[in-house]
């Protein structure tokens, strides 16, 4: 039996496994990241996020013990394909769950800070209250910056060992170029528009593949490489962007292996931010998601390492699981079609 509460934030889902998982060793949040590969434990990742009981774009996570008893908690966020290195709609989710759950104490008129160690560092969820209820939350980051600048993908792609087939987006490569950012993942940010395209439902199936085309052109590119620690290396998604106005953009990120993030992504927006404050932005970014939902994103301070952002959005609970696994049942722990 394993328990789940489950969450949307900004459209996008978020499975919380309060209990059935077994135990996971290690030191450190990212200690028990390397450990989760285990098979006892990795086929309850693929329990809950593969169909029949999630689906190609699932996501969730295990909570774990925290790195030290400066945190409230711990947290493996995991998709279809594995685990990740951080996750801002995640973030936000979790707070709003410590609250609502009582595992963190919250002033019911005023803002409470939820503690959360994350694969990528430690991180903040500022809940406000109004009457006893959640409003918002805001995700404080860890420090983010540029990696690189106008990186040329079409002489690139295909020569990795992830290349995509032929027709699936790589022919279309030729001439652009993408600036690299880390938000706690390192993410490639391309307009949409250099693929005469823009963020748009009618245009999803296009930008997976183009999504899936970009990350194999940067697979070993100097540019996914994390300076100070190779755990957290690898283009782990690529952001199409429209500029909707000043401090206004509208994006979808494709992380994964062609996974679609429903929300404006909270991770990925502040490796937007990143590529904007070196622009000189200063203000409050609007950003929007696919399905129309928003964040609101802004650099609370500079770093010598680089930029500590906040991202305001809210998550709401969508329901309450208990899954089981019968071991008559040929289709296992599940599968994915995409």
């Amino acid at each position: 039996m394993v328990h789940t509460i489950d969450y949307h934030t900004g459209g996008e889902p978020f499975r919380i496994v309060a209990s059935g998982v077994p135990d996971i060793p290690g030191g450190t949040v990212l200690e028990r990241r390397e450990s989760a590969a285990a098979p006892e434990i990795d086929g309850v990742r693929r329990l809950l996020c593969h169909e029949p009981r999630g689906h190609a774009d699932m996501y969730g996570c295990f909570l774990v013990p925290p790195d030290d008893e400066g945190a409230d908690l711990g947290v493996l966020f995991w998709h279809k394909d594995g685990y990740s290195t951080a996750c801002g709609h995640g973030t936000i989710a979790l707070g709003v769950y410590a609250v609502d759950s009582g595992l963190v104490r919250a002033d019911p008129d005023g803002e409470t800070d939820v503690v959360v160690d994350v694969p990528s560092g430690r991180v903040t969820a500022r809940v406000r209250c109004v009457e006893g209820r959640v409003e918002a939350v805001t995700f404080r980051n860890v420090p983010s910056y540029v990696l690189a600048r106008d990186v040329e993908l079409g002489p690139l792609a295909g020569t990795g060992p992830d290349a995509p087939a032929a027709g699936s987006g790589i022919g279309r490569l030729a001439g652009v170029r993408a600036d690299v950012s880390y938000g706690g993942a390192i993410y490639a940010s391309v307009p949409a528009a250099a693929f005469g395209l823009s963020v748009a439902p009618e245009h999803l199936t296009e930008l997976i593949a183009l999504g899936r085309a970009v990350k194999a052109a940067l697979a070993g590119h100097p540019a996914s490489r994390h300076p100070g620690d190779d755990r957290l290396s690898g283009i782990y998604g690529v952001i199409f962007y429209d500029e909707l106005g000043p401090g206004h953009q509208r994006n979808v990120t494709v992380f994964a292996d062609g996974e679609v993030d429903r929300s404006p992504c909270g991770s990925g927006t502040a490796a937007r931010l990143a590529l904007l404050h070196a622009d000189g932005f200063t203000g409050t970014l609007v950003h929007e998601g696919i399905v129309g939902t928003s964040f609101r994103a802004r650099v609370a301070e500079v770093t010598e390492e680089g930029i500590v952002p906040e991202v305001e959005g809210m998550a709401y609970r969508t329901g309450e699981h208990r899954f089981t696994l019968d071991p008559r049942d040929p289709v296992g722990t599940g599968f994915t079609l995409r």
